[in-house]
């Protein structure tokens, strides 16, 4: 009975809550942008808006949002981690600051990149199995298949089934190389723009809503496009079957072939559906994590002074 109020009292408790409120807010907000993303990625010509018209005029709106209860199902813990992680070690990386500034820019960039490496354990299985349902239409129809997958669970089922752990990995390497540099760019850059959006924020905390969302949307733009040839090769992985004859043997070999076939620009394919779905994703989730963060400490304050009140009646 005693547990929540105590993690939520403890700095590791306000982090991981607030990240997860922020992921959440997130994959709510850019879902179908994103299952936009991933059909632009995986075929050889259409617009943004060319894709949106066929998928909704032959599948339904509905279909944007196929495969996003594997995201949600596990981004609260993802996104809760990864910003725990990242408050802990961007002052681990750099102890010579006082505990009341706050981390140096240095650090912040270090801590990012460690969580950026560490979440691709969780997220690149669960990219997986939302790719594949994204796809699904287009698969079965390559595929011959009347039936179609019934949503995660089943999609994580025959994968295990048919290729074991090591397909449930597919793209891993993949996605910690995309990972890794991105969020410590991502971090960096919402901690710089915020402080030149607002001087002084970083120590008082005192950033409006709009620093907030601004700051957010514009790491996530930066963060989305020093990653996004790396992220259009990973698609293409995940998107394919090992169980039958693979396209694509490895992340070098995609890179090649894709070039070969399509040219450099496929490398870009979609690049502004994801620059522009990253601005609103991220600056969704700063705002909701700051503001989880400032709730949580003041609903703390708040209680501690009336523990305060009762011991002195």
């Amino acid at each position: 009975m005693d547990f929540w109020p105590e993690f939520l009292a403890s700095s590791w408790g306000k982090e991981f809550v607030a990240g997860g409120f922020g992921g959440i807010a997130g994959v709510i907000s850019g879902y179908p942008l994103d299952s936009i993303r991933v059909r632009q990625q995986n075929s050889k010509s259409g617009s943004a808006f060319r894709v949106f018209r066929n998928v909704v005029a032959t599948e339904g709106p509905l279909s944007l949002y196929r495969g996003m209860a594997a995201p949600l199902a596990s981004v609260t813990f993802q996104n809760a981690m990864v910003f725990q992680i990242y408050a802990t070690l961007s002052r681990a990386f750099d102890r010579d600051i006082p505990a009341s500034d706050p981390p140096s820019y240095k650090g912040v960039a270090l801590g990012g990149t460690v969580a950026g490496a560490i979440q691709s354990l969780i997220i690149s299985p669960v990219e997986l199995v939302k790719i594949q349902l994204q796809l699904q239409s287009k698969t079965n129809q390559y595929n011959n298949q009347a039936a179609s997958l019934k949503g995660p669970i089943d999609v994580t089922r025959i994968i295990f089934r048919q290729e074991g752990w090591r397909g449930i990995y597919r793209g891993l390497t993949i996605t910690v190389l995309r990972d890794a540099h991105s969020h410590g760019l991502y971090f960096w850059a919402y901690e710089y723009t915020k402080e030149q959006l607002h001087p002084g924020c970083r120590k008082n905390g005192q950033e409006s809503f709009q620093t907030m969302l601004i700051a957010g949307g514009l790491a996530g733009a930066v963060s989305w496009i020093s990653c996004y040839p790396l992220d259009v090769v990973k698609t293409r992985l995940q998107a394919q079957s090992q169980s039958k004859s693979a396209k694509y043997h490895g992340i070098v070999d995609c890179f090649r072939r894709s070039m070969r076939e399509e040219g450099h620009g496929v490398l870009w394919r979609g690049v502004g559906t994801t620059v522009g779905r990253a601005f609103l994703v991220n600056g969704a989730i700063f705002t909701a994590y700051e503001t989880a963060l400032r709730c949580l400490f003041n609903n703390n304050n708040n209680n501690h002074a009336n523990v305060q009140s009762k011991n002195a009646l």
